[in-house]
This record gives C-alpha cells, structure tokens and sequence, in this order.
C-alpha cells in the first residue's frame, strides 16, 4: 500500500529540528522515529474500509494523552485490524488544520521523549 508524499512532507516539516528522527516505511506506509521510537507515520487507509485510500496521519500520543488528543475535531483512535491501539491515534489528513498537526507531533514528541531510546538504534550515528 502506498502512501500520500504531500502529506509524509506535512508530518515531515514537522519533525524538522528535532535529533535522532529517521523515516523507515513499514505498516504499508512510512512511520518516523525519535531515537528509535515511533512517533507516529501516514498511511493510506485499508482497501477493506469505508473511506478506502484516505491519507492519515497516526500519532503516538501514549495513553495518557488520548482523552485529549481525541478532544481535537475529527481525531479518533488507531485501529489495526480489529484492534484498537492503546497509545495511538490517527486522523485524516485532510481534515487536520496545521493547528491540530503541530498540537499532535508535539504530544507525540513529549511521550516518545520520555521513552529511553531504543538500544541499538542507529540513527543517531
């Protein structure tokens, strides 16, 4: 599964400044790491959905922080499969203002900023 360029640059300009970020695709998208923890990615939503290859961004936010991540218009929690994942949450990018994208990478970067790196990562060297 592909995914949208336009918006990998939206989540890319984001994360501009900050150490230790890398992009690595994977989950059929790309998903950008802080000192080998995920952050968040984009992806296209799966063909077997409703709103089938709609670009979203998914955040990891850690669990503390969805009740208010879930607050911002039209975020909702991350789906895998049948799964919801705890810590996670997404929203299509076309309705994410750059208001909201900033408020989300920056959750995401103050959770996975208190996360100890991930041992053997490599993209700090």
């Amino acid at each position: 599964m592909a995914y949208d360029e336009e918006v990998a640059a939206r989540m890319r300009d984001g994360l501009i400044g900050l150490p230790d970020v890398r992009e690595v695709k994977m989950m059929g998208g790309v998903c950008f790491l802080l000192s080998g923890n995920m952050v968040g990615g984009v992806f296209n939503e799966r063909a077997d959905r409703e709103r089938a290859g709609v670009p979203l961004f998914m955040f990891r936010v850690g669990k503390e922080n969805v009740p208010e991540a879930l607050a911002l218009p039209d975020v909702s929690h991350m789906i895998n499969g049948q799964r919801r994942m705890n810590g996670f949450v997404r929203i299509a990018a076309e309705e994410c203002s750059d208001d909201d994208l900033a408020t989300l990478i920056s959750m995401s970067v103050s959770f996975v900023g208190s996360l100890p790196p991930k041992a053997g990562d490599q993209s700090h060297e």
